[in-house]
């Protein structure tokens, strides 16, 4: 399991924007459970009794040929909270981004299936303005053997440093042309280096919040793949005191711009502090 990045891997995400870690992110026994909750999570099944934030795919409801997506299952199931919120990934996080700390700011459960569309590419940072500051960085995980046809997660090179663009809201999932907004937004002359992430089961990535990234459709027959998402901001963020979310603005007091660690708990911190609650998840990092 890896503890710690190198030098290298350091200068590498920030030159590029991104870090594939082929393996080492997940054990072998956090795998097969986070699998197994997957399918009961898709199936409505919620162990705390808290339904997630979002749940934009629901079985008979919606079209099989969409990424199914959960945002913030880890408020739903112990097991994927476990893994979201692991002191691992967030000590990771921080190294490349130079924080002295991170807290979740929320997760993706994903599920995409052979046939499933493209998921449109976009800046996560787009969608971050209700909060001080408004970045983040995220952690990719494959819970699959992934192939690059079967639609993973995929960057374009470099791409964080251009300017932050508008959020992208119609076409999200399933778009017209996956590489719409990636294409307006490329400064003139500039050519899309797109980098697949073609890792093994516990591998995957982390990116910074200003780089261009999107999924392909999954061409492939026979692979689906399920990927576990975090995404972290520095621990001393706050919401901005106009600026609101839809939905995340929801865990806001009134006359308090701090963030609650019931809602947005510290993964950790280089003081060693992290939140209390957190020993009382269930053991999968073996």
């Amino acid at each position: 399991m890896i503890e710690r990045f190198t030098d290298g891997q350091v200068a590498s995400f920030q030159r590029d924007g991104f870090l594939i870690v082929e393996e080492g992110l997940v054990s072998d026994k956090a795998l097969e459970l986070l699998r197994q909750r997957y399918e009961r999570l898709f199936d409505g099944e919620y162990e705390t009794g808290i339904k997630p934030d979002e749940v934009n795919w629901v079985k008979s409801r919606d079209p099989e040929d969409r990424t199914r997506q959960i945002c913030n299952g880890w408020r739903a199931d112990n097991i994927i909270a476990a893994q979201v919120l692991s002191a691992r990934t967030g000590r990771l996080a921080a190294q490349l981004m130079g924080y002295r700390g991170v807290r979740i700011l929320q997760d993706n459960e994903l599920w995409k299936p052979p046939g499933a569309k493209a998921i449109g590419f976009h800046q996560d940072g787009s969608y971050a303005d209700y909060l001080v500051p408004p970045e983040m960085t995220t952690c990719w995980i494959s819970l699959h053997d992934t192939a690059a046809d079967a639609g993973p997660i995929a960057y374009v090179r470099g791409s964080h440093l251009w300017p932050k663009s508008p959020p992208i809201r119609s076409q999200f999932h399933a778009p017209d042309d996956w590489l719409a907004g990636v294409r307006a937004a490329a400064p003139e002359g500039q050519a899309l280096e797109i980098v697949p992430v073609v890792v093994t089961a516990g591998g995957g990535s982390f990116h910074h919040n200003l780089i261009w990234h999107g999924s392909e459709p999954n061409t492939n027959e026979t692979v689906a793949r399920m990927a576990l998402v975090s995404h972290m901001i520095r621990v001393e963020a706050r919401f901005h005191e106009r600026n609101v979310d839809l939905i995340y603005s929801r865990y806001r007091r009134r006359g308090d711009l701090s963030l609650e660690e019931s809602f947005f708990p510290v993964m950790w911190d280089e003081s060693g502090y992290r939140t209390p609650w957190l020993s009382e998840l269930p053991s999968i990092d073996e």
